[in-house]
């Protein structure tokens, strides 16, 4: 079967599950897109994008996808260390001397992008209002005493990660992270208006609002002296509540993030291969990408996860694929790079739930499936 047809069985079969998953209310909104060897060959709505006034999910619809976003910020990161500006085994001091205080004088760009920094720990009394201040935030987390040595542990940098590596690249670039997405990864792929760290305020009307499903109640039943709760305190816990407000919506902030599902599979499939002329990095540093750093106990999360440098490897959803390399959001929203397959997904949606009520593996399986591709 010819790769059009392939293609086309594909958005149809991901089309009748998506409506499905919304007439049997397992989904309220949803967007699936997919590329392979550098072709769109799925993109995919369905459901409502805000059920209090009826406006439904259409291709252009933005969604809250939280961590999803730090594969953008991720990406920034590779595409200055490819053209020279970065390089991993630096230490982040040497960008940033401030950060340096407290025993953080040995940690890499590479340390903090396998979350093996030793400093997962948000500043204590953050509230939501603080995200914005980029400036006081960065000197707070500066001042930070690392928890373990770095690169002896792993454990989730959930905040700390996008203030840590956003500062890194003003400081190389002079500019805001959130500009240098658009200019050197999001405008050359022609989703400068898809693909948003912080969205600006004349587009807030076009993302979703979230719902919460079972996230609330799975995230409350994790121990109260979790470490969890310390990366990311309730102050600033994802939920729908928080997700929806539109100060919140508005910051800047590399490591969570708004898009759209073709934005996001675009992105991850220029990390792979050629797309319309545009190939993000080398293959070589592909392969690099595709490498487990570590696959230890994650000490925030308190399960093993395999990580390599700025994506966690081997997600359930990329079909058992140890080589393929993503970003999963609170409340389930994905993207990933397959690039054994030449093959990217995302999956974006507002209700925000925890397994079992996550729905994206089905999705992508579907996807693989229709396209011939092996987990």
């Amino acid at each position: 079967m010819g790769r059009r047809f392939l293609a086309m069985d594909a958005q149809a079969r991901v089309q009748k599950l998506l409506d499905q998953l919304v007439e049997t209310d397992q989904e309220t909104g949803v967007q699936v897109a997919a590329y392979l060897r550098g072709e769109p060959v799925v993109d995919a709505h369905a459901g409502l994008a805000d059920p209090a006034t009826g406006r439904t999910v259409d291709h252009q619809t933005l969604f809250n996808a939280w961590s999803t976003g730090k594969g953008s910020t991720s990406t920034v990161v590779h595409v200055l260390v490819e053209r020279g500006l970065l390089h991993y085994e630096t230490p982040v001091a040497e960008y940033w001397p401030q950060f340096g205080a407290h025993g953080k004088d040995r940690i890499t760009i590479a340390h903090v992008l396998t979350h093996t920094a030793g400093v997962p720990q948000a500043p204590e009394g953050i509230t939501v209002g603080d995200l914005g201040d980029w400036d006081g935030m960065c000197a707070r987390i500066a001042d930070l005493p690392v928890l373990w040595e770095p690169g002896t542990a792993t454990g989730y940098h959930a905040l700390t990660y996008g203030y840590i590596l956003g500062e890194v690249v003003r400081r190389v670039t002079g500019r805001p992270i959130a500009q240098v997405l658009c200019e050197h990864v999001a405008g050359p792929l022609g989703i400068a208006d898809d693909l948003f760290l912080g969205v600006p305020a004349e587009q807030h009307d076009r993302v979703a609002r979230l719902e919460d499903g079972n996230w609330v109640a799975t995230m409350a039943r994790r121990p109260a002296d979790s470490l969890f709760f310390t990366a990311a305190p309730h102050s600033i816990q994802p939920s729908a509540e928080l997700g929806n407000r539109s100060d919140y919506l508005t910051v800047d902030l590399p490591c969570a993030g708004t898009m759209t599902a073709h934005a996001a599979a675009r992105m991850y499939a220029a990390l792979a291969c050629d797309v319309d002329g545009v190939r993000l990095i080398s293959p070589r540093r592909t392969d690099l990408l595709s490498t487990i750093a570590t696959a230890e106990v994650d000490r925030v999360l308190g399960v093993p996860v395999p990580k390599g440098l700025g994506y966690f490897l081997g997600l359930p959803e990329t079909g058992g694929r140890a080589s393929a390399f993503g970003c999963k959001g609170s409340g389930g929203s994905i993207a990933f790079a397959d690039p054994g397959n030449d093959f990217a997904f995302a999956f974006m949606h507002n209700r925000m739930a925890a397994p079992p009520a996550d729905l994206a593996s089905r999705v992508a399986n579907e996807v693989r499936t229709a396209l011939g591709i092996a987990g």
